[in-house]
């Protein structure tokens, strides 16, 4: 079942980056419909977190997707080469977001294939954000696209893990951030290969 609107305006930017663990991150790139399991996501919790693109209240082209109301995807360039695909989350004017760092192939895998140009038992085919995105196809002209319409859209399909199944690290690449580098906002599910590294407990 897709989800609705309504799950994604929610200021508690820990809870939702865990619950999407298990979801199935879904795009249609020229009718071609692939999806992935939500494997790892890292949470950013908006103007307060120096790790954050809003960070101060920061307010750009490209930062201003995130001050919309939740349930929209935030798409950037990072190093010039790679899109990475957030979700957006919490309220107007609260710029929370949830980076997709890693899904599971689990339809559409010849297309997946395809875009990698790998076999799908490889885990870096879709193991990282960069790789996730590329894997499904998204890019920038995914930016601001609700994540309830028919272009990119998440489902709930009933994979659930525990908090015992769930792993919770500091995030990756933002030593920039100091204190908040050291942040547990990093969540991942335990022993799935998808992971990316550092992917040990």
């Amino acid at each position: 079942m897709k989800l609705d609107a309504a799950y994604y305006p929610n200021d508690n930017v820990v809870w939702l980056a865990k619950d999407l663990l298990g979801k199935v991150l879904y795009t249609n790139v020229n009718n071609s419909i692939t999806a992935g399991i939500i494997v790892e996501t890292e949470a950013y919790f908006g103007i307060e977190d120096k790790a954050s693109h809003a960070y101060g209240g920061r307010r750009t082209n490209r930062t201003e997707t995130m001050y919309c109301m939740g349930g929209i995807a935030y798409v950037y360039l990072c190093y010039g080469m790679h899109n990475l695909f957030n979700v957006v989350s919490s309220v107007d004017g609260d710029p929370h977001a949830i980076l997709i760092r890693a899904i599971e192939p689990l339809v559409g895998i010849d297309i997946i294939e395809e875009r990698r140009k790998m076999v799908s038992t490889k885990a870096s085919i879709s193991s990282g954000p960069g790789s996730a995105a590329k894997a499904l196809g998204i890019d920038r002209s995914f930016n601001a696209k609700i994540l309830t319409g028919d272009e990119i859209w998440i489902e709930d399909q009933n994979i659930k893990y525990t908090e015992q199944d769930i792993v919770a690290t500091p995030r990756v690449g933002i030593a920039y951030a100091q204190e908040h580098a050291l942040l547990p906002l990093r969540f991942f599910v335990k022993g799935n290969k998808y992971v990316s590294k550092p992917n040990k407990i």
